[in-house]
């Protein structure tokens, strides 16, 4: 598989998995309902971070394509 091509499925799994971790933050709030055992603010702030790393990763893996490129942006 072409490396540009395999950078683009890279970053689909990344961006589902992001998705993924977003609406984990529902999960956390359905769950948390009457239980004082969960330490929701904590919870919620990790998936945070988590979402932005994949958002991040994905970007890198989209810098990879753009150097293939030559390192042309596709913006203007």
């Amino acid at each position: 598989m072409e490396i540009v091509e395999h950078c683009k499925t890279l970053r689909k799994t990344i961006k589902a998995i992001a998705e993924e971790v977003k609406a984990s933050h529902e999960k956390v709030f359905e769950q948390s309902q009457g239980m004082g055992t969960m330490d929701e603010d904590e919870m919620h702030a990790n998936l945070t971070i988590a979402y932005r790393h994949l958002e991040d990763a994905a970007m890198r893996i989209g810098k990879v394509i753009q150097a293939y490129d030559g390192g042309k942006s596709v913006y203007d």
